[in-house]
C-alpha cells in the first residue's frame, strides 16, 4: 500500500510538471490568441533575439503573438531551381497571429497596406529580447515587395529596423571614408598648416595682428588717459545739476512764465481776424479817398497850369512893352514905338 500510493504521487507529479511545461509552451506559442487573423511578413535583415511567442504591438499595445520564424527558401523554395542571383529567397518569414478582438472595426489587409502598413523588428530595450511592431509610415519612401510564392496568411510588408538603418548609414560612411586617401588629405593638411605657421610668424596676418595690438594698445592708453572715472563723475554731477536745475523754482517760474505767454500770444492771436478786417476796410476807404484828392488834384493842376500860361503871356507883353505898366494900354499897332 505504501509502495502504491508512492507511484500514485510520483506519476502525479510528472503530469503535473507535464501539464505546466504545455500551459508554458501554448501560452509562449500564442495561445491566449487563438482566435485570430493570421499574417505574414519577410525579413532581409537577421532576426536575432525574436522568438516564437514574442508579442506583436502596434504603437506600443500588444496584439497577438509570434508563432513561427523560418528561412523562405525552406518554406517556399521546395521543388525550385536555385537562383543566386533571387534575394527573395534569401528572406526570413515571420508568421504571427493577431487577436481581431484587439483590431476593432479596421479596413482590410490590402487598404492599410496600401496606406503604408509596414512590419519591423524592435528591441525591447537592453535585454535583447525582440519583437514585432506594426506601424503606418510613408509608403513611397517604403514601398511594398512583391514575392513570387502565395503567402500562407496575410501579407503584411517589412521595412528595416532602427538598428538597420544606423547600420547602413554607418557602413555608407565608412565606404565613403574608404574613399578618401587619407594621405593626400594628411599631406594637404600638413601643409596648410605649415603656411598657417609662415603666415602668423612672418606674413600678412602676422602684420595684422600687430598693427591691432599696436591699435588696442593705443586704445587702451587713450582710455587711461581719459580718466573715465573722473569723466564719469562729472557727468554725473553735470546730471545732477541739470536735474536740479530742472525741479528748480526758476524753471517752475520760466514754465509758468512761457505757458502765460503762450495763453496772452493765443488770446492776441484770436484777436488779429478782427483788427486784420478792420484794417482792410480802414485801407479801402483810404484807397477811395485817394481817388477823390486825385481828381480834385487834377483840376487844381489844370488851373494852375492856366495861370501858368497866363503869367508868361503877361511877362512876355511886359518884356515886350515895358510902359503897358504906366498906360495900360497895348502900343499902337504897326507903329513904331517913339523916342
Amino acid at each position: 500500500m505504501g509502495v502504491g500510493s508512492t507511484y500514485l504521487r510520483v506519476g502525479l507529479l510528472i503530469v503535473g510538471g507535464v501539464a505546466l511545461l504545455l500551459a508554458m509552451m501554448w501560452f509562449l506559442a500564442g495561445g491566449e490568441v487563438r482566435h485570430g487573423t493570421q499574417f505574414e511578413s519577410y525579413f532581409r535583415e537577421s532576426v536575432q533575439g525574436l522568438e516564437v511567442g514574442a508579442p506583436v504591438k502596434y504603437r506600443g499595445v500588444t496584439l497577438g503573438r509570434v508563432t513561427d520564424i523560418g528561412l523562405v527558401s525552406a518554406e517556399y523554395g521546395q521543388g525550385q531551381p536555385i537562383d543566386i542571383a533571387t534575394q527573395t529567397y534569401r528572406l526570413v518569414y515571420v508568421r504571427y497571429i493577431i487577436s481581431t478582438s484587439k483590431l476593432g472595426n479596421v479596413p482590410g489587409t490590402e487598404t492599410a497596406v496600401s496606406h503604408g502598413l509596414r512590419a519591423r523588428i524592435a528591441s525591447q530595450g537592453l535585454t535583447g529580447l525582440s519583437y514585432i511592431e506594426l506601424d503606418f509610415v510613408d509608403p513611397e519612401q517604403y514601398p511594398a515587395e512583391t514575392v513570387p510564392w502565395t503567402p500562407k496568411g496575410d501579407y503584411i510588408p517589412s521595412m528595416p529596423s532602427t538598428f538597420l538603418q544606423v547600420q547602413d548609414a554607418a557602413q555608407q560612411f565608412l565606404a565613403k571614408m574608404n574613399k578618401v586617401d587619407v594621405d593626400k588629405v594628411a599631406e594637404q593638411l600638413l601643409g596648410l598648416l605649415t603656411d598657417l605657421r609662415a603666415e602668423l610668424s612672418t606674413g600678412d596676418v602676422h602684420a595684422t595682428l600687430a598693427r591691432a595690438t599696436a591699435t588696442l594698445q593705443t586704445l587702451d592708453d587713450a582710455v587711461r588717459a581719459a580718466n573715465i572715472p573722473a569723466l564719469t563723475a562729472d557727468l554725473q554731477k553735470t546730471s545732477r545739476s541739470a536735474r536740479g536745475l530742472i525741479d528748480g523754482e526758476q524753471m517752475r517760474r520760466l514754465l509758468d512764465n512761457a505757458n502765460l505767454a503762450a495763453t496772452r500770444l493765443a488770446d492776441a492771436g484770436a484777436k488779429l481776424p478782427p483788427l486784420i478786417a478792420s484794417m482792410q476796410a480802414t485801407a479801402q476807404r483810404a484807397n477811395n479817398s485817394t481817388a477823390d484828392v486825385e481828381q480834385s488834384l487834377v483840376s487844381v493842376v489844370r488851373d494852375i497850369q492856366a495861370v501858368v500860361q497866363n503869367l508868361r503871356a503877361v511877362t512876355d507883353s511886359l518884356r515886350a512893352y515895358p510902359a503897358q505898366i504906366l498906360t495900360s494900354q497895348p502900343p499902337p499897332r504897326g507903329g513904331s514905338p517913339t523916342r
